[in-house]
């Protein structure tokens, strides 16, 4: 699909084993009649900080007022969303680069779900299967869905500094990744998600697929959780069901519940590591489920902001974590460049950027308390075009946003 040229996609296209449909810098493609691409080869959209790609439904509008109602909501509910990107089980490489994926996640239906292996009520915006395949998203931007926004149930993975605004619908993960899936996700911003922001689970692990190992860090959560019922599920980190890795120097912001390790079924604590993240709150009702209740292990780590020392009891039981978080309550503000706090309405009313700016100030409590000893797990080629173009390293502030301009450039 060559540069600046605007194309319409009316049916469902296969991009063959074999072949790779590459999509050039500032092409926009108009999807309708709830079309999808479904890759059995390669799919490498290209675009550039200057000329984005963007996929969307032609005449949908992004709506960023604050409190609007789910069914009021065209990033969920409209009957004209598109069935996104999937991949088969034959896809060596899905490249997303500068690319803007909107509107997405309308149920597969009977013969595309046929072609992608999966139900015909699925509705995930990516998908990809392929335990030795590379998935690589850098820079991109997704707006919508019903279900998990990306859905990894195997692959190797790379997923830097992207943005997803009012992801997860009903009920969904954001970036959901499960048995056999190895790789780094880091940089990336999150507001109004329905549950996690980034989850890691080894459950249905193939037979010869490598154990679920993940490294997370630096990435931003706001207003995340719009679903969570606290105990049940988690609204940014979740490890579980033996899934290993670590997670460091990210931030979360007036999140329903705090980052999450579940213990039922265990994820693997042995060879997961922790430590350096920050939480805010608005109220104590958020600042009592910084540490969750129901079956979780995560232990206080006394690098996170605001201390746990300052108020959790001496006696506290992680495993049943029944404290008072008043102290918590609206402290070391993240200071925000544009953004208010406390939220003058509903935590969770605010689900998209809209003109609100999530840079740091320079005197935010976030600058300098990163941890740059995280190791990056790199398991994807690196290349301009066909792989990654860059691992940021892990940075010296919290969040996706960094003080020196790198991290997230939305």
């Amino acid at each position: 699909m060559l540069s600046g040229k605007t194309y319409t996609i009316g049916c469902d296209v296969y991009i063959n084993k074999g072949d790779t449909l590459v999509i050039q810098p500032g092409v926009t493609i108009n999807v309708t009649n709830n079309s999808g691409i479904c890759v059995r080869g390669v799919l490498a959209s290209l675009g550039t900080k200057a000329q984005p790609v963007t996929l969307s439904v032609p005449g949908l509008l992004k709506d960023n007022t604050p409190g609007l109602a789910f069914k009021a909501d065209s990033a969920h509910s409209s009957t004209r969303l598109w069935r996104g990107i999937a991949c088969d089980t034959s896809c060596t490489m899905l490249v997303l680069k500068w690319t803007h994926i909107d509107f997405a996640g309308s149920a597969y239906g009977t013969t595309f779900s046929q072609a992608v292996g999966q139900k015909p009520t699925t509705s995930f915006n990516i998908l990809f299967q392929n335990p030795n395949g590379y998935f690589i998203m850098e820079d991109c931007w997704m707006w919508g869905g019903t279900d998990d926004c990306i859905r990894v149930s195997q692959g190797k993975i790379h997923v830097y500094r992207n943005t997803f605004e009012k992801s997860g619908g009903s009920g969904g993960d954001i970036i959901n990744v499960k048995g056999g899936t190895t790789g780094t996700m880091a940089y990336n911003f999150f507001i109004g998600t329905a549950y996690n922001g980034q989850k890691a689970s080894n459950k249905g692990q193939p037979v010869g697929a490598p154990q679920t190992n993940i490294v997370m860090y630096n990435s931003t959560f706001v207003d995340c959780g719009l679903q969570v019922v606290p105990g049940q599920r988690g609204s940014t980190i979740n490890f579980e069901e033996g899934a290993r890795g670590a997670f460091y120097n990210n931030v979360a912001v007036n999140c329903r519940v705090g980052y999450r390790v579940v213990n039922n079924p265990a994820a693997d604590t042995t060879n997961l590591s922790y430590g350096y993240n920050y939480q805010y709150a608005d109220s104590l009702v958020i600042a009592n489920n910084f540490f969750t209740s129901g079956t979780v292990c995560k232990k206080p780590q006394s690098t996170d902001l605001p201390n746990p020392a300052t108020y959790l009891p001496a006696n506290f039981d992680y495993t049943n974590p029944v404290y008072d978080g008043t102290p918590a309550v609206q402290k070391l503000a993240p200071m925000f460049v544009n953004f208010p706090l406390p939220c003058p309405s509903s935590p969770w009313a605010i689900t998209s950027v809209g003109n609100y700016n999530f840079h740091i100030q320079p005197s935010s409590p976030l600058i300098g308390k990163g941890f740059t000893g995280v190791h990056p797990f790199v398991v994807v080629p690196l290349d301009p075009t066909f792989g990654a173009s860059e691992v940021t390293p892990p940075g010296a502030d919290l969040g996706c946003y960094q003080s020196n301009g790198t991290g997230n450039q939305h």
